[in-house]
């Protein structure tokens, strides 16, 4: 049996890049746009889900991945742009909340903090730059979970602090809020940071005291945390 043919293999999975350009295709649509067998158009689809050339969506359809954008820009560029326009978000979204602000990218298993902008005074929650948070616990985790493929999600909830239907309650309403769960005494809320195709880019975040921020985050906190998110996305595409 011959090897494969490696620039026939190349072609394939270009056509699976030109078949969900336009708008996302179920597998059936791969198969009927690209004139690929079945089997086929799901193992290019999965494999360029694994490099992020691809996303694969809540309804299981699939989409343009953040990697092609950061191609595009450059993936270097688009993490200092990232940064910058986190640093500058944050100090407005921890004056306007009155709490530490964060920004968070994941990194497989881990998310870091990339940006921080810290409150000036009083008790505060401090998480510095550089920081590396599990993916298990935490507004910030369930943001930038919510919106992952499920083959990514489902190995980390038994070690997870929330459950699948939390995710879901993000997906509907669009942020996350915990309660102690990666720090006792400590809540946060979250929003993602989406990129001009809707993929993720991060996640934006206030965290303080329970006492102070509550159990239950009041309308204010979560426009700012919402607004913050639309800035630093927007500034970046």
């Amino acid at each position: 049996m011959g090897q494969p043919n490696p620039v026939g293999v190349l072609d394939k999975a270009v056509s699976i890049l030109h078949a969900v350009a336009g708008e996302p295709a179920t597998l059936a649509e791969l198969v009927e746009r690209t004139g690929l067998p079945r089997a086929t158009a799901h193992r290019l689809a999965v494999a360029l889900e694994g490099h992020r050339l691809v996303r694969r969506l809540p309804d299981g359809s699939w989409a343009p991945g953040a990697a092609l954008a950061e191609l595009g820009r450059g993936g270097a560029d688009l993490a200092d742009r990232l940064a910058d326009a986190a640093t500058r978000h944050l100090v407005t979204l921890r004056d306007a909340s009155g709490e530490s602000a964060q920004f968070y990218v994941r990194d497989g298993s881990t998310r870091v903090c990339v940006a921080a902008a810290e409150r000036l005074t009083g008790l505060r929650d401090t998480v510095p730059v550089g920081a590396r948070l599990p993916m298990t616990a935490g507004s910030a985790a369930h943001a930038l979970l919510a919106f992952a493929p499920a083959d990514e999600v489902t190995p980390l909830l038994p070690a997870s602090s929330f459950t699948a239907r939390t995710l879901l309650d993000v997906r509907r309403r669009g942020w996350a809020h915990s309660v102690a769960e990666r720090e006792p005494g400590v809540a946060s809320l979250s929003a993602p940071v989406r990129d001009a195709t809707g993929g993720v880019l991060g996640a934006v975040s206030v965290s303080g005291p329970v006492e102070r921020l509550g159990r239950r985050p009041s309308p204010e906190v979560v426009g700012a945390v919402l607004d913050a998110a639309v800035a630093i996305g927007r500034a970046v595409r």
